[in-house]
């Protein structure tokens, strides 16, 4: 393929891609509507460790750290953490656990209390129970800790869909 060739078909390709209704979530950066509506969102605590770590997560990725924007939001969030047994090894002992970690949440308009959105999101994780038991509280807590990240990236990007849609 001449050079020509590739050249023009390169410009084919850009010219079909501007159509295809695609445009960017954060279009004009920190001072976008998506990333203005983030950081006027205000997350309350939440209860329990796991709701610790989930609100530090939120807080960190709606870009609040150090923020002086007034809210305009509420983002109410309920979150359920169930580890159970699953694989039972030949001496009835477990030898596989699952964690889990669900979030309802809804975002709140703080001047009208109208809800803007009301969601789940969750994530789950195994875990090898080994013969130490620290080993195996260790594993527990890192998981909760990973599940906490994916459920707050989970509620980011479905508030930024929202942000999106609504302006």
């Amino acid at each position: 393929m001449s050079r020509v060739t590739r050249l023009a078909l390169g410009c084919a390709l850009l010219a079909a891609l501007s159509g295809c209704g695609l445009r960017p979530m954060y279009a004009g950066g920190s001072s976008g509507v998506v990333a203005q509506g983030l950081a006027a969102i205000d997350v309350p605590a939440i209860e329990g460790q796991e709701g610790w770590l989930v609100r530090n997560a939120l807080i960190d990725r709606l870009g609040q750290t150090g923020s002086s924007t007034a809210p305009r939001y509420r983002l109410d969030v309920l979150l359920d953490d169930q580890l159970e047994g699953l694989g039972l090894l030949t001496d009835d002992t477990i030898g596989r656990e699952r964690r889990t970690l669900r979030a309802r949440y809804q975002l709140v308009d703080i001047a009208s209390g109208e809800i803007l959105l009301d969601a789940t999101a969750g994530s789950d994780a195994g875990i090898d129970v080994v013969s130490s038991e620290f080993a195996t509280i260790a594993a527990e807590q890192t998981a909760l800790e990973n599940l906490a990240q994916q459920v707050a990236d989970r509620i980011v990007t479905r508030l930024s869909l929202a942000l999106r849609d609504r302006s």
